[in-house]
């Protein structure tokens, strides 16, 4: 019960309920990405303790923002090795969660965390944001759009976005240093429908590191031509 403490003391600050069970797959999903990480590029971070908190913690502070703990139907865009996606539906499974990926290796990766971890109301499916947005399955579906996908502002905006309702929310999970993509996504923000409601300043426990959630408002609908077509997103970010 070696990370107990740190588990459970992260989600007490945020008023989610922690027990055995829960920790016990969180322990096998380490193992897990541990052992795929041999096989696969998972993640850089291989050490347990560090997985505890820069993968998992981080991945649940998530919750500090009040519409991620009432949103029905979330899709986790550019999941990678599950992040925030299967940590965030360890905690609480009351929610839809779709995890969506463009490697399959990753995408089976996921699928036996699921399996091993016997995760509920969860799915992957295996594409490209920007093809998967334009499908009336997935477009304006979702009550909350998640990523903490290594992507500036501006394109994360473009491949999240069109999967949320007008009404719901896009919380991107980022470093310290976010103003000055803030200020360089105006433009994108605008074109695609979205407005900053707040940032969240967040703590990892027992470190010194501090992230930040950007929560960002859904409030019209994305034009059609958005997204645009696989490599114009990154290529010629919206101005």
């Amino acid at each position: 019960m070696e990370y107990f403490d740190m588990l459970n003391e992260a989600c007490q600050s945020m008023g989610l309920s922690f027990d055995e069970e829960k920790y016990n797959k969180f322990i096998k999903y380490k193992d897990l990405i541990k052992e795929w990480n041999q096989k696969i590029n998972l993640t850089a971070i291989t050490d347990d303790e560090e997985i505890i908190k820069k993968h998992f913690i981080d991945s649940i502070k998530v919750f500090n923002c009040d519409y991620v703990k009432n949103a029905k139907s979330i899709i986790d865009i550019g999941t990678g090795g599950g992040f925030p996606g299967i940590p965030m539906r360890i905690v609480k499974e009351d929610s839809k969660m779709v995890l969506l990926d463009s490697l399959n290796k990753r995408i089976n990766f996921l699928n036996e965390v699921i399996n091993d971890l016997n995760l509920s109301n969860i799915k992957t499916i295996h594409g490209r944001a920007e093809d998967f947005a334009q499908t009336a399955e997935y477009r304006q579906r979702f009550d909350l759009a998640v990523s903490r996908a290594v992507a500036n502002l501006t394109v994360l905006l473009e491949f999240c976005l069109p999967y949320v309702k007008v009404g719901g929310y896009f919380v991107a999970l980022k470093g310290p240093a976010i103003e000055e993509e803030i200020k360089a996504a105006e433009g994108a923000l605008k074109a695609l429908g979205g407005k900053i409601e707040k940032i969240i300043e967040v703590d990892i426990e027992g470190s010194d590191l501090k992230h930040n959630l950007l929560v960002v408002k859904k409030i019209k609908d994305t034009p059609k031509k958005y997204p645009r077509k696989a490599g114009m997103v990154t290529k010629n970010p919206i101005k």
